[in-house]
């Protein structure tokens, strides 16, 4: 599990390494130098040309040497720098031997408006770092402007300037460089995550500077990123002797007039993610297409024909899923308050099953423990209300998640999983071909298999996630992102099983 810090955690880890390695300030900046130079050189020919952008602290620092190493590596390059009196000590540091190079090192305080941008140059960010905490003004918004009008690209250290590591809430995005490319030291940060800040991130990725690991070990947090080296610990092995009473029976409620479709995803999905056995309980005349479509899965039969008006006794089941396609007539809202009445084994809760608890929320009073929840935004707002920002929304699940001891799903382009203890994870895995009607249904019946098989909710949740966007990362390699369908992703899945297991 990687962890996300803080901008407080990261100037701790910072001068924890410096103090317990033992390493000196300046050597540990030039250490994350190298670590930008070595990234760069794998992506730019040595023809290219770059004007680096410095501010006075240790952002700056971080720019001062990596143009003294992208001139050794034998690139062409430009500096624009404030007043020296106002430069942080290591940051005056390199730039005192930057002066004692070939560089142009031009004042960019005499004047901001007198900076000249080559059309041609790759722009570096190195104006501030993690440190900042208010909105940039002055001759840092026009400097940040200047950039970002330009049209060049434009690589940013360790954070755009100007962003805040957490909440943005009260800052201007529009006085933030837009980068291309965000290359960030040791750990994400957690407004990397959110919609919001996707232009201003670009492509980002995350360059080990030595971070001393005793801190990292011990460092608290409640934010973590799922990386797969994590994930297949997690993972169940099988034994030869095995059977399918081994793998659980799930039982899936799903379906109704116009909207079997969902079902079928849904149950196809949990049958490729290994339980051992799936019962749907769809409306009366979605019969044939179950039988048809699903050989491998039992069904089971409402007395209505076109809705869900009545869940059978759960006995025998390892675990319940309900949601997906069973629409939101007063029967159905009956038969969810009784499920959840008498239900006694885990539960995954999804689509309009979400959609009547948000119309209903005195069933968030019987809602069992333990459940999890798979909401896209629309949905969670619906359930909780309206959110000004991301940062501000997962506040909100994560409180969701404590009040009601739940494990919350908030789907998106980078899926967050909130737990009943206040921790919360976020997925890289998946792509935009993934948007698309059922995706969701897909996700449901992997949560669902894997519940039935016995792994905890925040296991089975975390699993199916990562699993879930693997399956869509696959099936758009091989079938592209417009023509990608949930079913190409269903059909994935056993590759990005064995991919997590390093078959």
């Amino acid at each position: 599990m990687t962890k996300i810090a803080t901008s407080g955690q990261i100037r701790e880890a910072d001068a924890f390494t410096i103090e317990n390695e033992p390493i000196a300030s300046i050597d540990l900046m030039l250490r994350a130098a190298e670590q930008l130079r070595n990234s760069i050189i794998n992506r730019y020919s040595k023809n290219s040309c770059f004007q680096l952008f410095c501010g006075p602290g240790n952002n700056g620092g971080d720019g001062f040497a990596l143009a003294i190493l992208l001139l050794e590596s034998g690139y062409q390059v430009e500096v624009f720098h404030p007043k020296a009196e106002l430069l942080s000590d290591d940051a005056a540091c390199f730039f005192q031997r930057l002066k004692h190079t070939s560089i142009p090192c031009l004042d960019y305080s005499r004047n901001v408006l007198d900076i000249s941008i080559h059309p041609d140059a790759i722009l570096v960010d190195a104006l501030f770092g993690t440190g900042l905490s208010r909105k940039l003004e002055g001759d840092y918004a026009i400097l940040v402007d200047l950039m970002n009008q330009s049209g060049n690209s434009i690589i940013s250290v360790d954070i755009p300037s100007g962003l805040f590591c957490e909440d943005n809430s009260g800052n201007d995005l529009e006085s933030v460089i837009h980068a291309s490319l965000t290359l960030s030291f040791q750990f994400p940060k957690l407004a990397f995550f959110f919609p919001e800040h996707a232009a201003i991130l670009g492509d980002w990725e995350i360059l080990p500077i030595g971070i001393h690991p005793e801190f990292i070990e011990s460092m608290d947090t409640q934010y973590h990123l799922l990386i797969p080296e994590f994930l297949r610990t997690r993972l169940h092995s099988r034994k030869r002797f095995d059977h399918k009473g081994i793998f659980g029976h799930g039982f899936l409620v799903a379906g109704s007039y116009g909207k079997m479709g969902a079902a079928i995803l849904a149950g196809k999905a949990c049958l490729r993610s290994g339980v051992g056995l799936l019962t749907i309980h769809v409306p009366r005349f979605g019969y044939d297409i179950i039988q048809n479509t699903l050989p491998e899965a039992m069904a089971s039969i409402d007395k209505y024909d076109k809705l869900i008006s009545k869940i059978p006794g759960c006995d025998g089941y390892t675990a319940v899923g309900i949601g997906p396609g069973i629409g939101k007539s007063m029967y159905t809202y009956q038969a969810l308050k009784d499920l959840f009445q008498r239900s006694t084994c885990p539960l995954v809760i999804d689509a309009d099953a979400i959609n009547l608890l948000a119309e209903h929320q005195e069933l968030l009073d019987i809602m069992p423990q333990g459940c999890v929840l798979t909401p896209h935004f629309k949905e969670f707002e619906r359930l909780v209300g309206p959110s000004a920002n991301h940062y501000v929304r997962i506040q909100k699940q994560i409180e969701f998640a404590e009040k009601y001891q739940v494990v919350v799903v908030l789907k998106g382009a980078r899926t967050s999983i909130a737990s009943p203890d206040g921790s919360c994870y976020f997925n890289i895995t998946g792509n935009p071909g993934m948007a698309k009607g059922g995706s969701g249904d897909v996700l449901t019946g992997i949560v669902l298999s894997f519940l039935a098989q016995g792994y905890s909710a925040q296991d089975a949740a975390m699993l199916a996630v990562y699993l879930h966007g693997l399956a869509g990362d696959f099936g758009k390699a091989e079938y592209g992102e417009e023509a990608l369908l949930p079913g190409d992703t269903v059909n994935m899945l056993g590759k990005a099983f064995n991919t997590l297991k390093g078959i």
